[in-house]
C-alpha cells in the first residue's frame, strides 16, 4: 500500500512539474525580455561586434574618397547611442527590475557617464578629425544630460567633446533643425545612427510602410553619406509598432508587437 502510495506521489508531482515547465509565458512580459536577448546580442555576440567593425570600416573608406575640401569646413554629424556608445547595461539593470525605459532612471545612468564604446568607433572618429573635418554630436538626450554626456565622450577622448559640437534636444525630438543650423556653415559629408531619423526627416514619426518607402526612395544614400549601425534594443522602428504613441500598457505593447509578426 505504501509502494502504491509513493507511485502516486511520484505521479503527481511529474505531472504538476510538466505543467509548469509549459506554463505559457504571461504576454506583459515579453517586451521586458525582449530588451534582455536584444542587450544579450550587443553585448555578446560576436556578430554584432563584427557589424559595428563593418559599418565604420566602410565610414573610413567614404572619407578617403572625398574628394578635396572647397567653400565650407567638411563636417560629420553623427548620434551618440547605440551609434558609438553602448547602453545596453542600462537596458539589462531595467529588465531585471521588469521595466522598460524610463526618464529618470534613463538621466541617473547618463550621469554616471560610464557609457563604453562601440567596436571601431574612436578610431574612425580620431581619424575623420585628423583630416580636419568636423565632428557635431546631434543627440536627442535632454539639456540635464550635458554634463554626464560631455565627461563621457572626454573619458575616451572623441575629437571635439566640448559644448559647441555637442547639440542636445531642445523642443523637438527631430533632429532636422539642428542638422540645417551645422549646414549653414559647414557642408556635411557624412551622417551616422542607428535610427533613421538620425538621417532625415524623411523618418520622423513615420509608420513602418512610411519608414520602408523612405528607405527605398533613399537607397543610394546608405553605405555612403548615410552609415547605419545596428541597435535591436529600441529606436523608431519600435515607435513605430506602437503607432507612435507611449499610451500603451505593457500587455497593450506586447498584442501591438505579436499581430504585426509573420507566423505559419
Amino acid at each position: 500500500m505504501k509502494h502504491l502510495s509513493l507511485i502516486a506521489l511520484l505521479f503527481l508531482l511529474a505531472c504538476g512539474s510538466s505543467r509548469q515547465a509549459t506554463k505559457v509565458q504571461p504576454a506583459s512580459t515579453l517586451v521586458v525580455d525582449g530588451k534582455i536577448w536584444s542587450s544579450a546580442f550587443q553585448q555578446r555576440a560576436a556578430e554584432y561586434k563584427a557589424l559595428c567593425i563593418q559599418a565604420f570600416y566602410l565610414a573610413r573608406i567614404q572619407i578617403e574618397q572625398l574628394p578635396a575640401a572647397t567653400g565650407k569646413p567638411r563636417a560629420i554629424i553623427t548620434d551618440i547611442d547605440e551609434t558609438f556608445l553602448d547602453n545596453s547595461p542600462y537596458a539589462v539593470h531595467q529588465a531585471f527590475q521588469g521595466k522598460d525605459y524610463e526618464a529618470d532612471s534613463w538621466h541617473a545612468w547618463t550621469a554616471r557617464a560610464e557609457a563604453d564604446t562601440l567596436a571601431g568607433a574612436l578610431s574612425f572618429f580620431k581619424y575623420a578629425a585628423a583630416k580636419g573635418i568636423d565632428i557635431f554630436y546631434v543627440t536627442n538626450r535632454d539639456e540635464v544630460e550635458r554634463a554626464g554626456t560631455l565627461r563621457n565622450l572626454q573619458r575616451f577622448g572623441f575629437p571635439q567633446s566640448t559644448d559647441d559640437h555637442l547639440l542636445l534636444r531642445q523642443t523637438s525630438s527631430s533632429k532636422e533643425s539642428r542638422r540645417l543650423q551645422i549646414a549653414r556653415t559647414h557642408d556635411i559629408v557624412m551622417l551616422l545612427g542607428d535610427n533613421l531619423a538620425d538621417f532625415s526627416d524623411l523618418f520622423d514619426k513615420k509608420t513602418e510602410a512610411e519608414r520602408n518607402a523612405g528607405v527605398d526612395a533613399l537607397r543610394a544614400s546608405f553605405g555612403s553619406r548615410f552609415i547605419v549601425l545596428p541597435n535591436a534594443n529600441y529606436g523608431g522602428w519600435e515607435d513605430a509598432i506602437y503607432q507612435n504613441s507611449r499610451n500603451w500598457t505593457p500587455a497593450q505593447k506586447d498584442s501591438l508587437l505579436r499581430a504585426g509578426l509573420r507566423n505559419y
